[in-house]
């Protein structure tokens, strides 16, 4: 039975229209967490449509509204838990790899997951790989699980991200390749003093700001993926951080990833050192 089949006689039909039934499930099999939206109009519901989505799914465990947009330094949502257990740490499994995490604490797109496995076909042989913003470390994982990288870097500066990168990449099994690498990308990278074949920055907003560090990291033949929002004017930050960094680059594509915001979509320029 569905959600809206179990919820017909607790909801109107003017309450089932508003009803939105697609929502995030983050986890396994065993233990999962399911994120909702809840329509201003359904508030006083909220309980009610929580349990019914716990019947519906049963390895759910725990059910949590949206009560925030992203903000502050870790682009974090703030959630209401509204049923369910208050654990809300799970197994999320992905493309054979397995992500520890709690979204409650972290930043962690499943929407996301065909955006990973896309950029990991795109890594070759023996590369160097720099993933700044690299949260619990999904993107250097499954590229170190998939491709015979020679390293793989992960800059992330928020502390429970950085403990949970640490622990998957123990997890998977992947130390001898991925480096989690705790602090702001502006103080961490710099001392790398590495050049990187392939530098991915998936920040979700305002990642162009740290154009001067990917380049500073680049080197011929470089290739750089900026993730970045509609109307943010991406390829011409692009072209202003490389001249002042003395660089000439490529924009070799920009593809639409996912929807942001009403007509508006998160984007992706990879971009070439020549």
């Amino acid at each position: 039975m569905g959600l809206r089949e179990i919820l017909s006689d607790k909801l109107s039909k003017e309450e089932l229209k508003l009803l939105r039934t697609s929502f995030d499930i983050v986890g396994s099999r065993e233990k999962a967490v399911a994120i909702i939206e809840v329509p201003e109009e359904l508030e006083s519901k909220s309980r009610i449509i929580a349990e019914a989505l716990l019947k519906v799914h049963k390895n759910v465990k725990s059910v949590l509204k949206k009560s925030s947009k992203r903000k502050g330094k870790f682009r974090l949502r703030e959630y209401e838990l509204i049923a369910g257990e208050e654990d809300t740490e799970v197994v999320h499994k992905e493309s054979g790899c397995r992500f520890l995490l709690d979204p409650r604490k972290v930043y962690f797109s499943v929407r996301e997951s065909a955006e990973r496995e896309r950029i990991a076909k795109e890594v070759q042989k023996g590369e160097k790989v720099l993933v700044m913003f690299g949260g619990v470390a999904p993107f250097p994982i499954l590229i170190a699980k998939n491709k015979p990288v020679k390293k793989v870097y992960s800059v992330e500066i928020n502390p429970y991200a950085h403990e949970y990168a640490l622990k998957n990449v123990k997890l998977n099994k992947v130390e001898d390749k991925v480096v989690p690498l705790f602090g702001d990308v502006r103080d961490v990278c710099p001392k790398l003093k590495e050049k990187f074949d392939r530098i991915l920055m998936p920040l979700p907003k305002e990642a162009w700001k740290y154009l001067d560090v990917a380049f500073s990291c680049s080197k011929h033949g470089t290739v750089i993926y900026l993730y970045g929002i509609e109307g943010e004017n991406l390829e011409e930050k692009v072209r202003e951080a490389a001249k002042k960094s003395g660089l000439k680059v490529r924009i070799l594509e920009k593809r639409k990833v996912l929807p942001y915001a009403p007509r508006r979509y998160k984007v992706c320029l990879k971009i070439k050192v020549i």
